[in-house]
C-alpha cells in the first residue's frame, strides 16, 4: 500500500503545481525482490532512457488536441529531448495489440519498448489444466491460426461458412487441447469475417484501423513462460483470471478456487515478490478468495468492475451493489471499471468525474482504467469506451484530454492501453511539468 499511496502522492503534488524532483527521483525498481524495490512507487519504476522508444504516435494525438493549455503544455513536453522513463502508470493491455498480436512474445516487448511499467496476461487453462495466456477460454478461433490446422478437428465448434442469412462462426477454446498443442499454434490480430466462406477469408477480419504487419511471428506463451520474460523485460505483472467458458469444477474436480490459487501458485513458485504483482478478476469473489488465503497477492488485487452489463449506472449511486464503501470493508483496495464510467460531462461539455469516480476516490478506492488505445479513430464519438462522452468526443487528440482528466482529476493510478507509447509519454510529461487545468475540479 505504500507504493500505491507513493504514486497517488506524486500525481497530488503535480495538480497543485510542486516541484517535481521528489517524485523523479525515486529509486529504481528493479526485478529483484527487495526493500528498495518495496519501498519505489509504481508510477515511477525506472528504464535506462535508450531503452524506452514511442515512435511518432503520442505527438500526433498531441497535434491533433483541442487548443487549450493543456495542449501547449503537452506540445513543450514533447519539444524537449529529456531522457523517457517506463511508467506503472503505463499498462501494457495484453502487450500492444493496436499494431501486434495480442498475448504474443512479440506484443509484450513492444510495449516494453514503449515504457509500460506493468504487462497484462489474462489467464485460462487448457484441457490438461496448464495455465495460457489468452483473453478468452474460447477465442483461439479469432486469435490465432489454429482453424488453418490439423487441430481445427478438436475445436468446440467446426467453422461454418456464411450462408446468407447466418454469420460465418467457429469456436475453439484452450480446453480443446493441451499446452503442447497451443504451443504449436500461431498468435494473429484478433477478428474474424462474418460474411466469410471459406477460413481463408475468416481468418482476415481485423479491424481496418488496425495493421497486419506483425502477424507472421505471434508467438504463444503459457502463464510460467509470460512470468519469466515480464522479469527478464523488468516489469511488473497483472495477470487476469479469465472467467471459464466450461461447466466448473472442470473434469469434475478442478474447482474456480483450485484455478484462483493456481494462477497465484506460479508466482510463487517462480520466486516473484507479490509487490510486483496485480492479480485481477471481473469476479469479486476471486478477489476475497486471495485476500483471504495469499493475502500479500490480495492486497493488490485488482477488482474489474463489470457491472454495468447487470445494471450498474455511474451516475446512479443506488445501482451500486456492493456500493464502494462495502466493497473497501471487504479489503478491495482498487477497481478498474472501463473508461466510460469514470467519466461524464458538465453543462459546458468538458470532461468531468463521474458519481462512480468521486464516490471511489471518497472510500479510498485506488482506481485502474481500461482501456485506452482501443477505439480507432476518435472522430464520431469513440464507441463503447467512450459512451458517456461522446459529445465531448470528435478527434484523436481527446485521447490525451481524456487521459489527462483520468490522471489529475479522477487520480487513477494506472490505465491499460492497446498502444502503451500514449500512456509512457503522458506519464512522463506529467512528471517533468506543470501540466495547467483546463478548468476546475467540480
Amino acid at each position: 500500500m505504500k507504493r500505491i499511496d507513493a504514486l497517488k502522492g506524486c500525481i497530488a503534488a503535480l495538480a497543485i503545481g510542486a516541484a517535481t524532483a521528489a517524485c523523479a527521483a525515486q529509486a529504481p525498481d528493479h526485478n529483484t525482490p527487495g526493500e528498495a524495490g518495496r519501498k519505489a512507487a509504481p508510477h515511477h519504476a525506472a528504464a535506462h532512457s535508450s531503452s524506452v522508444s514511442l515512435g511518432p504516435r503520442p505527438y500526433y494525438l498531441v497535434s491533433d488536441m483541442d487548443a487549450g493549455p493543456v495542449k501547449e503544455a503537452l506540445q513543450a513536453c514533447a519539444a524537449e529531448h529529456r531522457p523517457l522513463r517506463r511508467s506503472d502508470f503505463s499498462i501494457g493491455h495484453r502487450g500492444a495489440p493496436l499494431q501486434f498480436p495480442e498475448h504474443t512474445e512479440e506484443s509484450y516487448r513492444a510495449a516494453a519498448r514503449m515504457g509500460a511499467g506493468i504487462m497484462e496476461c489474462d489467464v485460462t487453462f487448457t484441457k490438461d489444466r496448464e495455465l495460457v495466456c489468452r483473453h478468452s477460454q474460447c477465442d483461439l478461433h479469432t486469435t490465432t491460426n489454429i482453424l488453418e490446422t490439423e487441430l481445427a478437428s478438436q475445436c468446440s465448434e467446426p467453422f461454418s461458412p456464411f450462408d446468407g442469412t447466418h454469420a460465418a462462426s467457429a469456436k475453439c477454446c484452450t480446453s480443446d487441447i493441451t499446452l503442447a498443442q497451443f504451443k504449436t499454434l500461431k498468435g494473429k490480430m484478433d477478428g474474424a469475417n462474418p460474411q466469410a466462406t471459406t477460413v481463408d477469408d475468416y481468418l482476415n477480419g481485423s479491424p481496418d484501423w488496425r495493421t497486419e504487419l506483425y502477424r507472421q511471428r505471434g508467438t504463444l506463451l503459457s502463464h510460467q513462460e509470460s512470468i519469466a520474460l515480464f522479469r527478464q523485460l523488468g516489469v511488473k505483472m497483472t495477470p487476469e483470471l479469465k472467467a471459464p467458458q466450461i461447466p466448473m469444477p472442470y473434469q469434475g474436480d478442478y474447482s474456480q478456487q483450485d484455478y484462483a490459487r493456481q494462477m497465484i501458485r506460479d508466482y510463487q513458485e517462480a520466486g516473484v515478490s507479490p509487490h510486483r504483482v496485480y492479480p485481477q478478476s471481473f469476479n469479486l469473489e476471486d478477489i476475497r478468495y486471495w485476500l483471504s488465503t495469499t493475502p500479500a497477492f490480495g492486497r493488490q488485487a485488482v477488482y474489474l468492475d463489470g457491472r454495468d452489463s447487470s445494471g450498474l449506472e455511474p451516475q446512479n449511486p443506488g445501482t451500486w451493489q456492493p456500493d464502494m464503501a462495502t466493497l473497501k470493508g471487504y479489503g478491495v483496495n482498487i477497481i478498474a471499471p472501463p473508461l466510460w464510467m469514470l467519466v461524464t460531462t458538465d453543462a459546458q461539455n468538458r470532461i468531468i468525474p463521474s458519481a462512480y469516480a468521486r464516490s471511489a476516490q471518497q472510500a479510498g478506492l485506488n482506481m485502474i482504467a481500461w482501456t485506452l488505445e482501443r477505439s480507432g479513430p476518435l472522430a464520431n464519438g469513440g464507441g463503447w469506451y467512450y459512451q458517456s462522452i461522446p459529445s465531448a468526443t470528435n478527434n484523436d487528440g481527446d485521447t490525451l484530454t481524456l487521459l489527462d482528466v483520468l490522471a489529475r482529476q479522477v487520480g487513477v493510478i494506472g490505465v491499460f492501453s492497446d498502444w502503451p507509447a500514449t500512456t509512457t509519454f503522458y506519464a512522463n510529461c506529467l512528471r517533468q511539468h506543470r501540466i495547467p487545468r483546463s478548468h476546475a475540479r467540480p
